[in-house]
């Protein structure tokens, strides 16, 4: 495990820096841009992709949307990383390949990257994605994302969310994995540079700091053998919003790092699949 650091910490760089602690980290985007290439046409042969919807006016606002081969059971939505200031839908739509399997339509949104736009930018922007796409696909609403995007899906559950109440009422569950839930420490690092934080920006968005909206169950979950951070981020979200009568639980899956957790959305019977199909554990 790296769990190589005690608090407080000196080197937030490090601590923040994922690809650098994980063996051959730099394969892992072509891989998954290969793997997502793959899958988008497989679907497009079978009839059952949308790509490239746009959901607002910015250039990346656009998403795909994945249709399972039967009846739909409802939606779910998947917000990928990346510090909000790199890659894109592209990389992950093999990811959505659990969720059809069990019933449900996929969307997958790209979205602004910083420092073209802020943080609060592109919380809105999610917002607009999750309502197109539960305008196209009715009935329940579950949202999972990864590392940026695990922030992000749970700014929708927040006091101050900008996901209209009629569409927040439809989610049932969410998924944050290795959410980065307090933006505090990042104001410690290089990565400040690009995403221009302030602080008071970084109170208004850490999840960790506001109160839910919406209380359906929240699922944090981590790779065990992630940075002492991510294991503290996720640990932090789940216990903190106990106070507020929503069931969280938080879940260190063995032997799993930043970049391969969220291999388990690709199998429908895998723990962190059958945690988005659920309620609360």
């Amino acid at each position: 495990m790296s769990n190589e650091h005690s608090y407080p910490i000196s080197d937030w760089d490090s601590a923040y820096q994922n690809a650098s602690h994980i063996a051959d980290a730099d394969s892992y985007i072509q891989r998954w841009q290969e793997a997502g290439a793959r899958y988008r046409q497989q679907l497009l042969a079978a009839g059952r992709a949308q790509l490239d919807i746009r959901y607002d006016s910015r250039e990346r606002n656009t998403l795909d949307l994945f249709l399972p081969e039967g009846a739909v059971k409802g939606l779910v939505v998947f917000v990928h990383g990346g510090y909000w200031m790199m890659l894109d839908k592209n990389s992950w739509s093999h990811l959505a390949s659990g969720s059809l399997a069990a019933g449900y339509a996929v969307a997958i949104p790209s979205y602004s990257l910083c420092p073209a736009v802020k943080i609060a930018d592109i919380v809105q922007e999610i917002a607009s994605a999750i309502t197109l796409a539960a305008s196209k696909i009715s009935g329940e609403i579950r949202l999972v994302g990864h590392s940026a995007g695990g922030h992000l899906v749970t700014s929708m559950l927040c006091d101050n969310s900008p996901l209209a109440a009629i569409v927040q009422q439809r989610i049932v569950k969410t998924v944050s994995i290795s959410g980065v839930h307090d933006l505090r420490p990042l104001l410690n690092t290089q990565l400040n540079e690009t995403l221009q934080l302030d602080w008071q920006q970084a109170l208004n968005l850490s999840p960790v700091l506001r109160a839910p909206k919406h209380l359906a169950p929240l699922t944090c979950w981590v790779g065990a053998e992630e940075r002492p951070e991510f294991l503290r981020l996720n640990r932090l979200q789940a216990d903190i919003w106990k106070s507020f009568g929503i069931a969280t639980n938080a879940v260190e899956e063995p032997a799993r790092h930043h970049f391969n957790v969220v291999d388990g959305l690709m199998e429908q019977q895998h723990p962190l699949m059958q945690s988005l199909l659920g309620s609360s554990e």
